[in-house]
């Protein structure tokens, strides 16, 4: 499984969350805590989006070997999604395939796989027009469900009811699939655990999601299995898919 985090909140530099925590993403690319049988390491890409904007960069290969990224990472910012990503075997190593994906409202991640990829879900890909399928990222799962998801955030419903859908959708196709998502606009953060960890850590004005604690902060709280959860800095809502 891939390690994914998004934070919202008063301005601070993307490194804090990337490289300094002491359970930093950097950290939990190499050395994660709680892959859940979903793979051991994170090496097959990285990738961080940041608002306003959103700006994105997102590389192939390895998050601690990007001496580049770390320059960047000194940029503040009031809200951001970062991901490091475990390929699923037969899926392209690639920048495309790193997330997060964006249509530039929007930042979009995806920790887990879908199960039985491409013919569980071909149905779903049926739904999208031609266009939005020979342009997707990449040739993967979730290249695929962010096209999906895109298109439905563009018909105004709230985004955790895309989410909710989307998971029901997905499961009812390939039940055994992982479909851990987090979504933000920088104006709100949602996230889905199905079959896999996200913790969640309000400190004042601010709000983290993120597959592992950064650190040994008491706040953080694990968010159940098969549930969604919507945080802005000062509310965080929680809920049974």
């Amino acid at each position: 499984m891939c390690r994914h985090l998004a934070y919202l909140g008063p301005a601070l530099p993307l490194a804090r969350l990337l490289f300094d925590a002491p359970h930093s993403l950097e950290r939990q690319s190499y050395a994660p805590k709680d892959m859940r049988a979903g793979g051991t390491v994170n090496v097959d890409g990285y990738g961080v989006g940041w608002f306003p904007g959103p700006v994105r960069y997102r590389r192939a290969g390895t998050l601690w070997s990007d001496a580049n990224l770390r320059q960047l990472a000194t940029t503040e910012a009031s809200a951001f999604l970062a991901a490091v990503r475990s390929a699923t075997v037969g899926m392209p190593v690639a920048d495309a395939a790193c997330a997060p994906f964006t249509d530039g409202t929007w930042l979009f991640s995806h920790n887990g796989r879908v199960d039985g990829w491409p013919h569980t879900v071909a149905g779903l890909a049926k739904t999208l027009d031609v266009t939005d399928l020979l342009t997707m990222d990449a040739p993967t799962d979730s290249a695929l469900l962010w096209a999906v998801l895109r298109r439905r955030l563009e018909t105004g419903k709230n985004p955790d009811q895309v989410l909710v859908e989307l998971v029901r959708e997905v499961a009812d196709a390939a039940p055994k699939s992982r479909l851990n998502f987090l979504l933000t606009n920088g104006k709100v953060l949602v996230g889905t655990t199905w079959t896999h960890a996200l913790w969640v850590l309000v400190q004042g004005q601010s709000v983290t999601l993120a597959s592992e604690p950064l650190d040994d902060d008491p706040g953080w709280r694990e968010i159940p299995d098969r549930h969604v959860v919507t945080a802005a800095p000062s509310t965080v809502e929680v809920r049974p898919l």
